[in-house]
């Protein structure tokens, strides 16, 4: 386990890397700083916020701040209704076997049109300050094997690289191309689960960050793995977006111009979690 607190940043888009920074900076504004987690568990946009947090070259502050300002120059992209109607055909047709829906996920991700793989993979590299895996402390980015549909855990010890794991994670069904790992194709970690909180079992004090609060059928809810870490005797804090994040966020949280708004929305937001936040993590 090597600590006794963790950090879990889920997926959710660029807008839940703006409003997760906006959280993480708000809080430690607030005297609650969770940036020296023992461990970190990152999923699809928490794998960004996590390895960028983890480097040790951007405070929080510094973190929050790349949120803001101008992203005209960043290409957008969208979770069309055919694409979310496949998604809810595979989960229909996998009878309530996780493993089953995962599979049918990545095979539709293997053969969809999303563009070139390295391309994809240079945007990633150029939004890491650092493309090394943190030393001292435990970094996980979760991602799911495309044609299996078993969960990938990657760490410092797992012999993927920072930028390919993060790609992995970050590989939306349908919207970005799989990615290569050791010769295996991964997608977006969030098609287990939103969190995948379940992997700070075995710690005492727990802060699990969703942007997305639902779980649907054979995807575990942030709040279901949260009720589970909290039988298993930890302390854990579930911080899901406000009513008014989720306006922040907008209809297409895949659009970069969204992403200042909901930095701005999670620095708000913070503020209503700094007690709870505080008697979790310092207890």
């Amino acid at each position: 386990m090597g600590g006794d607190t963790a950090l879990v940043l889920g997926g959710g888009g660029l807008t839940g890397i703006g409003w997760e920074c906006g959280i993480l900076y708000g809080l430690a504004r607030a005297g609650v700083d969770l940036t020296a987690a023992d461990l970190v568990v990152g999923t699809s946009a928490g794998s960004v916020v996590g390895a960028q947090l983890t480097s040790g070259r951007l405070t929080v502050r510094e973190l929050y701040e790349r949120q803001l300002g101008d992203a005209s120059g960043e290409i957008a992209a969208k979770l069309g209704a055919g694409l979310i109607a496949r998604h809810a055909v595979a989960m229909a047709r996998s009878r309530r076997d996780a493993t089953a829906y995962r599979q049918r996920v990545g095979a539709m991700a293997l053969a969809a049109d999303t563009g070139a793989e390295a391309e994809r993979r240079e945007v990633l590299a150029a939004r890491l300050v650092s493309h090394e895996w943190p030393a001292g402390r435990r970094l996980v980015v979760t991602a799911v094997d495309a044609l299996s549909g078993e969960p990938a855990d990657f760490d410092r010890e797992s012999g993927a690289g920072l930028v390919d794991a993060v790609s992995a994670s970050c590989a939306v069904p349908g919207v970005w191309p799989p990615v290569t790992v050791g010769g295996r194709r991964f997608i977006d970690g969030g098609v287990r689960s939103a969190t995948n909180a379940d992997l700070a079992a075995g710690y005492g004090r727990v802060v699990v960050i969703a942007p997305i609060a639902l779980g649907s059928g054979l995807v575990p809810s942030p709040a279901a793995q949260a009720a589970r870490l909290r039988e298993a005797g930890a302390r854990v804090l579930l911080i899901t977006p406000s009513a008014a994040a989720r306006k922040a966020f907008g209809r297409n949280v895949l659009d970069p111009a969204r992403r200042d708004p909901a930095a701005r929305a999670g620095l708000s937001q913070a503020e209503e979690h700094a007690a709870e936040a505080a008697a979790v993590w310092s207890g």
